[in-house]
């Protein structure tokens, strides 16, 4: 059961001033001073540029830099954590976000770094993936707050993940521990993006599932040339995954199948990483777990199947707390989880 409520992902951080939390995605890029009991001040945002070069998107995170440095409190700020889209290497604080086209092994931890300088604050910096972010947040202040050991995914366009391991955020060497979109499940499964074969997220990600249904005949209510779904339901011909949720919330044959497709290849993949490192909670957070029990009752159903020694049987399936305040406040709590403890002032 969770522990009793704590201030801070580490109680020698609960009397440091804020952490500057910058989240990097491919529709915005925000900032905010993330304070000791999780409030957020001086929050910013700018849409991410869309056609500009590495240094044009860039450009936007120093905007976002600049209106945090114009608060009171930018001077009593004690770390930066940078939580972005990957594919993400910490070892070299570079990304390659999938959904930001220009950059590729873009350096922003060192960029980041400059322009903080440059506003006077020389702070420690610390690069997560945005997998590994909503992780810490949720095992701060979410749905795993109080488990020593946790999975939390995010299951979206993509399916990513992150571990908590004895009350420590595990990003291993290179910031991508806990990916479990690329376990494979199915091993004579289709091609996955990444080059192997029957990873979950050719499977159970948003793309993949509205795929999947589309191939299998199923057509979106409400599109042209379409008639009425079940119960006369029309979803203005919406393909994407939500649209598929809601024809299965509707009782669409097609539309329940993709969803307990995806269902079984995330119980699969929960039930794997619960043996081998004993999680006790499995936190699901992205667009498609907004589908609700759409999507979390066929993965509880199929993890009785796959989650049976007495060590893992009870594994709890949950979805996330925080929604879109997962990045930033997930951005500070890694930085606050990695980074040693600035000295007291006292």
């Amino acid at each position: 059961m969770p522990s009793a409520p704590f201030p801070a992902p580490r109680a020698a951080a609960a009397a440091s001033g804020p952490t500057v939390a910058i989240d990097i995605g491919g529709t915005k890029i925000a900032g905010a001073l993330v304070h000791p009991d999780g409030t957020m001040t001086a929050t910013t945002r700018r849409p991410t540029p869309r056609g500009a070069d590495a240094d044009g998107v860039m450009a936007a995170v120093a905007e976002v830099v600049a209106d945090l440095s114009a608060s009171p409190l930018w001077a009593s700020a004690v770390r930066c954590g940078i939580g972005s889209a990957g594919p993400v290497d910490t070892s070299r604080g570079t990304v390659s976000p999938v959904n930001i086209g220009a950059w590729r092994e873009f350096p922003v931890q060192e960029r980041v770094v400059a322009e903080l300088a440059a506003r006077g604050a020389d702070l420690p910096t610390v690069l997560a993936g945005d997998g590994v972010a909503m992780t810490a947040a949720e095992h701060w202040l979410g749905a795993a707050r109080g488990h020593a050991n946790a999975l939390c995914m995010v299951v979206s366009t993509g399916v990513g993940g992150g571990l908590i391991l004895n009350n420590q955020l595990h990003p291993g060497p290179t910031g991508n521990a806990g990916h479990i979109g690329h376990i494979s499940v199915a091993f004579d499964g289709e091609l996955c993006a990444c080059g192997g074969h029957g990873c979950v997220e050719s499977i159970a990600s948003g793309t993949a599932i509205a795929r999947w249904a589309l191939d299998q005949g199923w057509t979106p209510p409400g599109r042209a040339g379409a008639g009425p779904g079940v119960n006369g339901a029309r979803g203005g011909g919406d393909a994407s995954a939500a649209g598929v949720a809601a024809a299965a919330a509707e009782g669409d044959p097609i539309a329940l199948a993709a969803f307990d497709r995806a269902g079984r290849a995330l119980a699969a993949a929960i039930a794997a990483t619960a043996t081998l490192v004993e999680t006790d909670i499995a936190v699901i957070g992205g667009g498609v777990a907004a589908a609700g029990d759409t999507l979390f009752a066929p993965i509880r159903s199929h993890l009785a199947a796959y989650a049976t020694l007495s060590f893992v049987k009870d594994i709890q399936v949950v979805p996330a707390m925080l929604g879109t305040h997962a990045g930033l406040i997930g951005a500070a709590a890694a930085a606050t989880m990695l980074l040693p403890s600035p000295p007291s002032s006292s």
